[in-house]
Parts: structure tokens; C-alpha cells; sequence
């Protein structure tokens, strides 16, 4: 079964309302046994596709995924990706800053574990947390040694979206291919998921009470997803809202996602050159030679 993840798309400038976006879709699974069999498909055509990726050496693949709490990054993560060699894929969790990442601006961090060509790098959570998290909680601007005159003109938030925007776009003229997912979760889902982890001993340590604390300030979040989502979404640079409310459904739209980004890149195998075949045919002769 195939979903249209075009819809999911956020165009360039488009006024994005959460409130009005899905956090569950008809399943393009019929059964638990056609989502284990998709998935598996999926994961075996992504392996294929980053071999070559690898091989061909001429482009990056940046993926970023952004989430409320239990929305599921992790096991999306960890299920899309499972087939793809970690030699050519990385995954970055970005904490809170360390003491040398706050003397420096809010992209240097994260521009430090950016994926070199043929790779593909994974940011689980990243720095669009700076005008998330960041901007919920304005407070933790007081501690990022930022010139009072740059906070106290009105226009840190639409700075940083411009700064990110700039960013994305210099890595996409330089070979990077960036998709950004925000798993969209409804607050009733995140309370199940959260009385789960509860529940279960196995889930214990992914449950804090700041997890309670952060749900507090939902709207807030929302509403700064969504001038986030609109002030950075460009063509080269998509955001994907994808509905999260069910796990497997969410890893089959964004395996795919990611199929088609790869797919769209023309990936080949290098060709070997005239004089490669001759050395080739050298080696093979030489080979050939020691067995006789």
C-alpha cells in the first residue's frame, strides 16, 4: 500500500495550524503481519540504496527528526534504519549544551556532526531546539552569553529561523540533502504512552518528572512548532508533519520519505575508468598466474 507523503509536506511560507493536522491517519498496514513485511521490505530497499549512497560518494543525506516527548523518535530510528551499514550512518542525540558549545553560536554543535558525503547523518533532536525548547523557555537565553542588544531587540526568534534557513541552504548547494520530520503527537497519546512507560519496569528509565513538567507547557510548544515549521521549510530543506499517534504507521511514511529522497538523487556506482580495467585485468592475470 502506498500514502501520498506529499500531503505531509510543509511548502515554503505555508501558515502551518497543528490543531488541524493529523496525528492519525488510515494505515497503509492491514495487519500487524503487512507491517512487519512492509517494514521489512522497506528496510531491505533503504540497505540497497545507501550501499550505493556510499559508493557514490557525491552527496550527503542529513535527516532530522524533532518531537514532543514518547512521540517515538527513537524506535523510528531504530526500525527504518536497521538494515543501513553504520559505516555509512551516523546518529547524534543533542543534550543540553556543554560549557564550550555555549561559547559558541547555536549551530556550531550541531554543524560539528554534520555527514560527510556518501554518509547519511541522523539528528535526533537538534538544533532547531534552539528556537523550540529555547523559545518556551526564554530564560535559558540569559545563560547563553548572548549581547543583551541582540535578545532585547524582538527579533531573536525570526534571526535564528533566517540563520537556519541560510545554513540549510548552503549544505543543500554543497551536496547535503536534508529531510526534517516532526512526528506529530496528540497530547491524549502522549498520556498513554507516558502511563506505559510507567507501568512497565522495562520503560521506567525513559520517564521523569520533567517529562510531566514539559507537558505543562503543550500549547506553548505548539505554537512554537508551528511558526518554526513555516519560517523553515523551504524545497530543499522540507519538513514532513507526520502523524504519530501510531507507531508502525509513522515508521512505513517516513521509511518511504526516505526512499524517495534517495531515489531522487540518481545514485550509481563509480564506473571504472580504461585504465582501471587494464590494471584489473593485471591483478587478474597475476592472480591467475600464481595459481598455476
Amino acid at each position: 500500500m502506498h500514502f501520498d507523503h506529499d500531503t505531509l509536506r510543509i511548502r515554503e511560507g505555508e501558515r502551518v495550524n497543528l490543531d488541524k493536522r493529523p496525528t492519525l491517519v488510515e494505515p497503509v498496514y492491514r495487519s500487524k503481519k503487512e507491517y512487519k513485511e512492509l517494514l521489512a521490505d522497506h528496510v531491505a530497499v533503504l540497505s540497497k540504496l545507501q550501499q550505493v549512497h556510499y559508493a557514490d560518494n557525491r552527496y550527503a543525506l542529513l535527516l532530522i527528526f524533532q518531537a514532543m516527548d514518547a512521540a517515538g523518535k527513537d524506535g523510528v530510528i531504530r526500525h527504518v534504519m536497521s538494515g543501513v551499514n553504520p559505516q555509512g550512518c551516523q546518529v547524534f542525540s543533542f543534550k543540553h549544551p556543554s560549557a564550550q558549545e555555549l561559547d559558541h553560536d547555536f549551530l556550531w554543535r550541531s554543524n560539528c556532526s554534520l555527514p560527510t558525503r556518501g554518509h547519511i547523518g541522523i539528528f535526533n533532536r537538534s538544533y532547531y531546539e534552539e528556537v523550540l525548547i529555547v523559545r518556551v523557555h526564554p530564560e535559558i537565553l540569559a545563560v547563553q552569553g548572548i549581547p543583551d542588544e541582540l535578545i532585547n531587540g524582538g527579533k531573536v526568534w525570526e534571526h535564528r529561523y533566517q540563520s537556519i534557513v541560510d545554513m540549510e541552504n548552503h549544505l543543500h548547494r554543497n551536496g547535503t540533502r536534508i529531510v526534517k520530520f516532526f512526528l506529530h503527537l496528540s497530547k491524549e497519546e502522549q498520556r498513554k504512552r507516558f502511563l506505559d512507560r510507567i507501568d512497565a519496569p522495562a520503560k521506567n528509565w525513559k520517564f521523569s518528572v520533567a517529562d510531566i513538567e514539559e507537558r505543562k507547557y503543550w500549547a506553548q510548544y505548539m505554537r512554537a512548532y508551528e511558526a518554526c515549521l513555516c519560517a523553515t521549510s523551504s524545497k530543499h530543506a522540507p519538513w514532513y508533519v507526520v502523524p504519530a499517534d501510531d507507531k508502525q504507521n509513522a515508521r512505513l511514511i517516513v521509511s518511504q520519505i526516505i526512499f524517495h529522497t534517495l531515489s531522487s538523487l540518481d545514485l550509481s556506482y563509480p564506473q571504472a575508468s580504461v585504465q582501471r580495467h587494464k590494471e584489473l585485468a593485471d591483478i587478474r592475470k597475476r592472480l591467475m598466474e600464481e595459481n598455476g
